[in-house]
């Protein structure tokens, strides 16, 4: 990972050993309660992995002849401050936070009329289901690998150039997880197809408003989601309480497309990295 990603995955299992003193649950909830695979043989060629998964923090990478991608992601963390301890002054996710309130600022009111897809978080007008008991507003969630999301919001093509630009800052904060090269491959891939990409929003869009966006594009899917209480006590979302979402569609979730093209071109062969 870059060194943003590395500490932003740092700070969710930092934050997650904080919950634990919080609540009396440091046997579950740890700074190292997270499990670690590789998978394969490190290779300049053939494709290998990694994966760390926890409580608020999943991150797969897969390496295949150059190209690496880090998708899916999820991170989270409740509360999203650390204010006691030695790692007090510890926050997550304003940037973040901060680059979906710019972009929806940067919008006419038309445009932010056909953004916001329910005025409320919680909506009464939201269909039976909209609202997953875990995962909330999220629809690239858990075990939705590779889903087929229908497209909502203002499509980006419609916006002038100074919101499109505040998308790109806000899609750049998901993908500062990854390193140089592969970063702005990506942000160049999510910039070509920006025509084809749709934000959506729930929520308010008011200074300290709860709320829940999705930037959705042909090669990539964010989510950012405010929650409900799941460890400390309280029953409505709050600011506090955050899970992001990121994701490859279109059937590159774990690398799985670029895999399966390299065993179409190898069949399956691994060549060797030491000649």
């Amino acid at each position: 990972m870059s060194k943003e990603g590395f500490e932003l995955t740092h700070s969710m299992m930092l934050i997650n050993g904080f919950l634990g003193e919080v609540v009396g649950l440091e046997n579950v909830l740890g700074e190292f309660s997270y499990n670690f695979a590789v998978y394969g043989t490190p290779d300049v060629r053939a494709p290998w992995g990694w994966q760390l998964y926890g409580h608020h923090c999943a991150v797969n990478c897969l390496v295949v002849e150059g190209r690496m991608t880090i998708a899916p992601v999820f991170h989270g963390a409740e509360p999203n401050e650390i204010d006691a301890g030695p790692h007090a002054g510890l926050r997550s996710f304003d940037d973040r936070v901060d680059a979906g309130t710019d972009l929806i600022a940067c919008m006419s009111e038309n445009q932010r009329a056909e953004a916001v897809i329910y005025d409320e978080i919680v909506d009464p007008a939201m269909p039976e289901g909209r609202i997953h008991p875990g995962d909330e507003r999220h629809l690239a969630g858990a075990f939705q690998d590779n889903r087929v999301i229908p497209y909502e919001g203002v499509q980006v093509a419609t916006l002038d150039a100074r919101a499109q630009e505040a998308v790109v800052d806000l899609v750049a904060t998901f993908l500062n997880i990854l390193p140089e090269g592969p970063r702005r491959a990506k942000v160049r891939e999510v910039r070509e197809h920006l025509n084809e990409s749709y934000f959506s929003w729930i929520g308010g869009t008011e200074p300290g408003d709860v709320f829940y966006y999705r930037f959705q594009s042909p090669v990539l899917i964010i989510e950012l989601d405010h929650h409900c209480g799941v460890f400390l006590d309280y029953d409505v979302p709050q600011r506090f309480h955050v899970h992001t979402l990121m994701r490859v569609p279109n059937g590159n979730d774990y690398g799985r497309a670029w895999v399966r093209q390299w065993q179409r071109r190898t069949d399956g062969r691994v060549e060797s990295n030491t000649r």
